[in-house]
């Protein structure tokens, strides 16, 4: 008898530890900054973490000229495919003296991004990601991130920082 109760109270002991165990890793996972896939995001200046980052998947069937309504901007031609919806929405709280919005991708990325005071359009920023930096004004945004081949998606991150 009191083998069966050492047995039973080494079991309890094993699943208890066990248990810790699993809740301590998945409170350190949970604590990680995970990447936002297709995310919204809302800044105000001194954003932490900078850079801020959110995924997404690039391409789609409408036009870039289409979507950003011309086919070219100062900061660039409005070139590849988009899907209708956007991709992000970035909400800035306050006016930013300076922001740099940059795709990074295996393959060719461009970018269209409407909103306050207008569209802007960027292809090959630096390499073949897109990008726009400059002076932000509070509003939202609405951005897309597209690709050369029509209805031909692929992975990107998008990477937001104030850091020149």
């Amino acid at each position: 008898m009191p083998t069966k109760a050492l047995n039973r109270g080494m079991r309890l002991s094993f699943m208890i530890v066990t248990l810790f165990i699993i809740s301590a890793v998945n409170a350190a996972v949970d604590a990680q900054e995970a990447p936002t896939i297709f995310g919204d995001v809302t800044l105000s200046p001194q954003f932490s973490p900078d850079p801020l980052t959110v995924r997404g998947m690039s391409g789609g069937s409408i036009s870039g000229s289409q979507v950003g309504g011309r086919s070219e901007t100062a900061t660039g031609p409005c070139t590849g495919f988009v899907d209708e919806t956007p991709d992000h929405a970035l909400a800035l709280t306050s006016k930013f003296d300076y922001l740099k919005l940059q795709v990074q991708s295996p393959e060719d990325t461009t970018m269209i991004i409407k909103g306050p005071g207008g569209t802007w359009c960027n292809d090959d920023f630096d390499g073949k990601n897109a990008g726009i930096v400059g002076e932000w004004l509070p509003g939202s945004y609405q951005i897309w991130v597209g690709s050369y081949e029509k209805g031909k998606y692929l992975p990107y991150t998008l990477k937001i920082t104030e850091v020149k």
